[in-house]
């Protein structure tokens, strides 16, 4: 039996063994999940011990506005990170 020539062969960007990102890719990644958490972390606290008392500080600036920004910065940085093609 003959071998079929028009089978694909394993080349190209994805087949080549090579990593689509770069190691600066990674490192931007690791930051934006870093600061991501750091985002998240400024949202907890706030809570009462008593469910019946009621406890202004969960309308913080801190918890309403500073940490959604954050965790919104780090997804953006997680998404450059994946979009932007370095020169290594």
């Amino acid at each position: 039996m003959a071998k079929d020539k028009s089978a694909p062969t394993n080349t190209g960007p994805l087949n080549s063994g090579a990593f689509p990102l770069g190691k600066k890719n990674f490192l931007l990644l690791g930051v934006g999940i870093i600061v991501i958490i750091i985002g998240f972390l400024l949202m907890q606290g706030g809570g009462s011990a008593d469910p019946n008392e009621f406890n202004p500080e969960i309308f913080s600036f801190r918890r309403i506005t500073l940490a959604p920004i954050v965790v919104l910065l780090g997804f953006a940085i997680n998404i450059v990170a994946i979009m932007k093609k370095f020169n290594d």
